[in-house]
């Protein structure tokens, strides 16, 4: 065990001389690393912040069922206490509005008043307004439920939005997955900026590693300080990848804010949480190990 603990020591120190003894290297693709770091950091920080601003704007999608003209004037309150207990889970609000109050509210509009006033009676109708709870699929949930409501007693029309249902789903459904593949493209560049530089190391190393094998040394000997090296530099290059990307949202959030003003909302971008961050670094490190494994085998065979 001991023995072990010291051949990792010896790796770590041989890594760490390395990395110093070539600085000007070292330091251009831990910077290139943290950039290409930085940017799904970014967007993963604008998906997270998206949330609670569209809860501040009331972008839930509605549905509106209309009752028929000659509707029971009780109705409207029996169908939104049916809606709410058989599909509580669904909707996330159910108000009626009763024609009277829809009459008045369009007789204040001046582009109505004049046209109802000749008009003998109230022609609307009482209305049902339902709000559906955020989630998976929404455009589908709100199809599935008008088309149900359609049947009941008393109902004459169902209005569903579910154009605007499904711009929204697929809008963000185009952020997650425009966030994925610039995650796909980042691993890409940090696969091969660590390929590549353990490949140099290896082979600017070669005659060390030549009477290294001479003398005994076995391979997890000779490749074990060129997985540290990969490890090592992409946990470096991903904890400075949170620096920029941290500072680079002070800028932006300055500039958001008078945007977020102008809406009465309260908008600022924030980095995923602490423990989200630890486990990208991890994964960072595990990939820049796979990586340095992968080259180290192909370029170490002299």
């Amino acid at each position: 065990m001991k023995s072990l603990l010291r051949q990792h020591r010896y790796a770590l120190a041989v890594t760490l001389r390395r990395l110093i003894s070539q600085p000007i290297s070292s330091l251009t693709n831990l910077f290139v690393i943290a950039l290409a770091l930085s940017l799904p950091l970014l967007g993963a920080s604008l998906l997270i912040s998206v949330e609670p601003v569209a809860r501040q704007v009331s972008v839930t999608p509605e549905l509106t069922i209309f009752l028929k003209i000659d509707a029971p004037s009780t109705a409207a309150e029996q169908l939104a206490k049916r809606i709410r207990s058989e599909h509580d889970h669904q909707v996330s609000g159910v108000r009626v509005i009763p024609k009277d109050r829809a009459l008045k509210d369009l007789r204040e509009n001046p582009a109505w008043e004049q046209a109802l006033k000749v008009l003998p009676s109230n022609p609307l109708p009482d209305a049902v307004v339902v709000g559906f709870t955020s989630g998976e699929d929404l455009a589908s949930r709100a199809n599935e439920l008008a088309r149900v409501w359609r049947t009941w007693p008393n109902v004459d029309l169902v209005q569903l939005d579910s154009a605007w249902v499904q711009r929204l789903e697929a809008l963000l459904r185009f952020g997650k997955v425009g966030l994925i593949l610039l995650a796909l493209s980042v691993m890409l560049v940090v696969l091969a900026t660590v390929f590549n530089t353990v490949r140099m190391q290896a082979l600017s190393q070669r005659e060390e590693i030549g009477v290294a094998r001479l003398v005994g040394a076995t391979e997890g000997f000779v490749r074990r300080p060129f997985l540290y090296l990969g490890a090592l530099t992409c946990t470096l290059a991903a904890l400075i990848g949170i620096g920029i990307a941290r500072f680079a949202l002070v800028p932006l959030n300055d500039a958001l804010a008078s945007l977020a003003r102008s809406y009465d909302a309260e908008f600022a971008l924030t980095l995923p949480s602490i423990p989200i961050l630890i486990l990208a670094v991890l994964s960072v490190a595990c990939l820049g190990a796979l990586s340095a494994r992968w080259s180290v085998e192909r370029n170490t065979r002299f």
